[in-house]
């Protein structure tokens, strides 16, 4: 019996490594796949535009370029006339920036079309390009973050940390934003705090992706015993860059000072109590409806903690009305730039 029982786990094991090494491959094979692709399209587009461009052979040459294709390679997809007016785009685009022209290699065609249409400036591009790599965004994904306005977010949060004098706790919140969007939650126009945080849990893996990967779940609601009383966190959390814990406080209404006691108790207990040795001290992080940000810079100045007030908004936001504040934010003189 024991014999049986251990040819079982031990074929179990067996298939297991078998599996694991084949999804290795494929991965493999398709990033290598998809390289190559990119790099063909980027072969093609760079051909039209010096035909097109520089030898001036004019825009028909397109069309002849796509039935000669056709009658070549009768079964492939992906060079319809509008597609290949894409490569030479592409190309154009990124064809004299030596910092971009590596990275959208290493992304699928796919991806690299939405970060080309849906972007305006180099930075802009840079930005989606750059995170899109390091997050492993999926398609959807990476549209989401996109009509989400990430990069406006993202910038916006930095432009308003220069508001702030350079602490050690500033360059830890530099990892916080300071907007959420939270769209996915599917929260009705009047909710609790209880139903926003059910709707985190349901949806963890992208309120992950949209406050960070670096953030691993650590528990809701978790208890805390302090003298003859239990308090709770909302929400737990453990950032791995920064090596601390942060506990995220979810309100529905407009930011109040007495958050911010409350908040420090918290941190206070999970230092004394569930922080080890080797770890950083906790952070905080409030997600309000909204705020004002002279209340909280006058509340925050005096906080022993480092702590994020964030704004967090559960409908997609306005990219038009996101990229005037952006630009029209001023910088006070008496702070310097970075």
């Amino acid at each position: 019996m024991t014999k049986q029982l251990n040819l079982k786990i031990n074929y179990i094991e067996f298939v297991k490594n078998i599996i694991t090494e084949i999804k290795k491959t494929r991965l493999r094979t398709y990033l290598t796949v998809n390289k190559q692709l990119v790099e063909l399209y980027w072969f093609i587009g760079r051909n039209i535009y010096e035909k097109v461009e520089i030898a001036q052979w004019g825009e028909g040459i397109v069309e002849k370029l796509y039935a000669d294709l056709q009658k070549e390679f009768p079964d492939m997809k992906g060079f319809s006339v509008q597609n290949l007016w894409r490569m030479k785009q592409f190309y154009e685009t990124y064809k004299d920036n030596e910092k971009l022209s590596p990275l959208v290699r290493e992304l699928s065609w796919t991806h690299n079309l939405i970060i080309l249409h849906n972007t305006e400036t180099t930075e802009e591009k840079e930005f989606y390009l750059k995170t899109c790599v390091t997050e492993r965004w999926s398609k959807r994904e990476l549209e989401r973050q996109i009509d989400s306005s990430l990069y406006e977010r993202f910038m916006l949060s930095k432009k308003t940390d220069k508001l702030v004098p350079k602490t050690k706790e500033r360059n830890i919140l530099s990892h916080f934003k300071d907007e959420y969007v939270l769209d996915f939650l599917g929260l009705k126009d009047e909710f609790t705090e209880k139903d926003m945080r059910k709707a985190i849990i349901q949806n963890l893996k992208q309120f992950i992706l949209e406050v960070g990967k670096y953030f691993t779940f650590v528990g809701e609601e978790y208890t805390l015993p302090v003298g003859n009383e239990t308090y709770k966190v909302d929400l737990l959390f453990y950032h791995r860059l920064l090596r601390c814990l942060v506990a995220v406080e979810l309100k529905i209404g407009k930011f109040k000072p007495e958050y911010i006691g409350k908040m420090q108790f918290y941190l206070s207990a999970l230092d004394e109590k569930v922080k080890i040795n080797e770890e950083n001290p906790s952070v905080g992080l409030i997600l309000c409806k909204s705020k004002d940000e002279e209340v909280v810079r006058i509340t925050i100045s005096r906080a022993i903690s480092p702590m994020k007030i964030a704004i967090y908004r559960t409908k997609i936001i306005n990219q038009k009305l996101l990229k005037q504040k952006l630009h029209s934010l001023p910088l006070p003189a008496n702070f310097v730039k970075e």
